[in-house]
């Protein structure tokens, strides 16, 4: 009788088995599919790249990519617009302008340039957009000036918040404004402005005011006399005394000073002609007493 030969064992070998049972998890299909190509691919890249030269090269044409793309016309900035400046600002705007037009939008730092512009003495706000066209639109709103400043070194323009605008060789340029004097005065313009308002009844004789000892203020009217004012309360003191002035016309006369620093105890003082002429007035009347 032949022996009949053993049949082959049709089950899969253990390391086999292995294999088919990690094609059927799903995390190592997607290994097999896109993690293993790209690895594939990192290395070849990164062997290639690992030449100085060809890395050199690679950035090279990045950077032309990227200039290619920054000077499209699209992105180029050709003219600078100012709007709501007066012509001297303008010309101080583009003065410190620090780009060389045109120029790409791209190598404009527009919050940096917006804040040169804000830093300009005269301007209030400023604000920066881009316009079709190529044109960057430079918004600005400029401080209303509000009193000139004397000190030393001239005269100063500042506006209601005291911020010196500009210079002015002469009070001529701006007859309008009032003027004020004295180490701190720039500190104190919006109650200087009020007491201006308060002294509207004399400003036929008003020359301006003056900071004194950065406290109070003196009003000095045309002819020399002064109206000393308290530190606290001036505008009500100066009303007093225009009050008094319309009832007894009191500042016509020869007077040096009208002092209110005490509101309890308001001075009058006089130049030396008047009292000199009040006392020869009071001798001669005693003498015709006497008589």
């Amino acid at each position: 009788m032949q022996q009949m030969s053993p049949c082959p064992d049709p089950a899969p070998s253990r390391w086999t088995y292995r294999l088919q049972r990690l094609m059927l998890t799903p995390l190592f299909r997607r290994l097999m599919r896109v993690g293993l190509p790209f690895a594939l691919c990192f290395a070849v890249g990164a062997v290639y790249m690992g030449d100085p030269a060809r890395q050199e090269a690679a950035l090279r044409a990045l950077a032309d990519l990227r200039r290619e793309i920054e000077t499209r016309p699209e992105f180029m900035v050709n003219l600078l617009a100012v709007e709501g400046a007066s012509a001297s600002v303008e010309e101080d705007i583009r003065e410190i302008f620090p780009v060389d037009l045109p120029a790409s939008s791209f190598d404009m730092d527009l919050d940096h340039l917006r804040g040169m512009i804000a830093g300009l003495p005269a301007v209030a706000e400023a604000s920066l957009r881009l316009r079709q066209g190529g044109v960057l639109e430079a918004r600005v709103v400029e401080r209303e000036p509000a009193a000139l400043w004397r000190t030393r070194d001239g005269l100063a323009v500042l506006d209601a918040e005291g911020v010196a605008i500009g210079d002015l060789d002469s009070r001529m340029a701006r007859p309008g404004l009032p003027v004020l004097a004295g180490a701190g005065a720039d500190a104190a313009v919006g109650e200087a402005l009020e007491i201006l308002r308060a002294a509207a009844p004399l400003s036929d004789r008003l020359r301006g005011l003056v900071r004194m000892g950065a406290r109070r203020w003196d009003v000095v009217l045309a002819g020399g006399p002064r109206i000393l004012l308290p530190e606290r309360g001036p505008v009500r003191a100066l009303e007093r005394v225009i009050v008094l002035d319309e009832v007894q016309d009191m500042l016509a006369r020869d007077l040096a000073a009208v002092d209110m620093r005490l509101p309890g105890r308001p001075t009058i003082r006089m130049r030396e002609r008047a009292v000199k002429a009040w006392w020869e007035l009071t001798s001669m009347t005693e003498g015709e007493v006497a008589e």
